[in-house]
């Protein structure tokens, strides 16, 4: 594996140098939390792909299709539509609004109060997002090393850590672009053609497997309502979606890179789940459906080109991962931090520790946590349930106060706890609970409390227009400032 180890190292090492060449831009808040809001299309649909399809978009593409066959491509492309909603939807008005974090643009068109709250519900996704990705290094780095789970994780996570902590937004983007590129080749160019024709082809396939593995809803219809549910509300209203919204550098870009970046989602959805149904017929007895990505690259791939796909891998869940620590370190230091008055320092170099110490927490807890499925799957319950009511309110019902959207996270956050802890993790139940408590708490208290302030809405409706450009002139001062 000789060929395999050349190319995971000069990979490693690119990710370094490039995150490196991120620090010399990163002078500024703005810089270092959106790159500064400049991105351009190519960049911003490139980064945009990459952070949403990680570790479990890839590893548990590959493994539920490999357990449901072409069904299983239902929870990437469940992704996919919420990345094209958003951008049809919300891109625009995401962008006119310049702020960092969904806490602030709660706090902006509700008057203020919600966003501890908010940001205490968005750190917690975030950071079960980056252990997701963080825990899939294992699979890799198991290939390539024989290294046990948690050795591949404390490398893999190490690497992610470092070139965020030193350019942040910027580093990540400019590794993004190289991780998109690199996991289309590896992923859509090699590892899918592959697999299909060492399987024997579409006919081969159909000769070996039980038809149900060319059904649309083998893996259940309450399973792919569910996912739409869970991961397409998610990818609306994640801050780790948005704070790639923000660095767009018109809401034009936005919205048509990030369609682009919708359609590519949909493509890498379904090439996951036929790399699995084709991993199910060479190999129908792998012990856990966990490592049919591994099994499939590993034996079928000749040295060197495994190592390029083994680093499209790596790119898809390093890409996931920075993109999600950025966000909790964001969370952590605009809508919690600064709530408790803790100021102390340049704006870069708080964003900086709050995104080492994250790191370092989430690497601890991926050793500790074994399904990728699982651990997403109660990142993105508690985020829906907990602020999509109270997110969706705040764009576009007027109605909506303060007291209501306070009440409704609280309320649909709990629901969604209380019912993963009664029905389990794995049941589709608490993400309706959470939801159900939260619209009802949100109505209810919204018109019983008094409507929002005048000159809170006039803000709200001029910063939505692009008219107010007090945040853009302060973003340009000096992050020490």
């Amino acid at each position: 594996m000789t060929g395999d180890y050349a190319v995971i190292a000069l990979y490693i090492a690119g990710m370094i140098g490039v995150g490196w060449y991120g620090l010399r831009l990163a002078k500024t808040k703005s810089d270092y939390l959106v790159a500064g809001r400049r991105l351009g299309w190519f960049m911003y649909s490139g980064t945009m792909s990459a952070v949403v399809l990680g570790g479990a978009s890839t590893v548990g593409g590959v493994k539920l299709g490999y357990k449901f066959g072409i069904s299983g491509m239902w929870l990437v492309v469940s992704i996919g539509v919420g990345i094209l909603v958003l951008h049809a939807l919300f891109a625009r008005r995401l962008v006119r609004l310049k702020v960092y974090t969904v806490g602030e643009m709660l706090d902006l068109r509700y008057g203020g109060r919600t966003s501890t709250v908010s940001g205490v519900v968005m750190w917690g996704y975030t950071l079960m997002l980056t252990v997701t990705s963080t825990l899939a290094f294992a699979t890799i780095f198991k290939v390539l090393f024989d290294l046990p789970n948690w050795a591949g994780i404390a490398v893999g996570g190490s690497i992610v850590v470092l070139y965020s902590v030193l350019g942040g937004m910027w580093s990540i983007t400019l590794t993004d672009i190289a991780q998109f590129v690199i996991k289309t080749i590896g992923i859509l160019a090699i590892l899918l053609p592959v697999a299909i024709s060492s399987a024997g082809g579409f006919a081969g396939m159909s000769a070996k497997l039980d038809a149900s593995f060319f059904s649309f809803t083998s893996i259940g219809t309450d399973t792919i309502v569910t996912y739409f549910v869970i991961y397409t509300f998610g990818l609306l209203i994640g801050q780790d979606i948005w704070q790639r919204v923000f660095t767009a550098r018109t809401p034009a870009i936005a919205t048509s890179g990030g369609i682009t970046s919708g359609v590519y989602c949909l493509v890498y959805g379904l090439a996951g789940a036929l790399i699995g149904t084709a991993a199910h017929t060479l190999y129908p007895d792998l012990a856990s459906a966990q490592d049919a990505f591994a099994t499939i690259v590993e034996r079928l791939l000749p040295t060197g080109v495994r190592g390029l796909v083994l680093a499209a891998a790596l790119s898809a869940m390093m890409s996931t991962a920075s993109g999600a620590l950025i966000a909790c370190a964001t969370t952590t230091t605009s809508d919690l931090l600064t709530k408790l008055g803790l100021k102390r320092g340049g704006e870069v170099r708080r964003n900086r520790i709050a995104t080492l110490v994250l790191g370092l927490i989430a690497i601890g807890i991926a050793m500790i946590v074994d399904d990728v499925v699982n651990a997403l799957t109660i990142a993105y319950d508690i985020l829906v349930g907990g602020l999509l009511v109270a997110i969706v309110g705040a764009l576009f019902w007027k109605r909506g106060t303060r007291q209501g959207a306070y009440a409704s996270m609280v309320a649909g956050t709990v629901s969604v706890i209380a019912f993963m802890i009664i029905d389990g993790v794995d049941a589709n139940t608490p993400i309706y609970w959470g939801l159900g408590a939260s619209l009802v708490v949100y109505l209810a208290v919204s018109f019983a409390t008094p409507r929002t302030d005048a000159s809170t809405l006039s803000v709200w409706t001029r910063r939505l227009a692009g008219e107010d450009t007090h945040t853009s002139i302060r973003e340009q001062e000096p992050a020490s400032a």
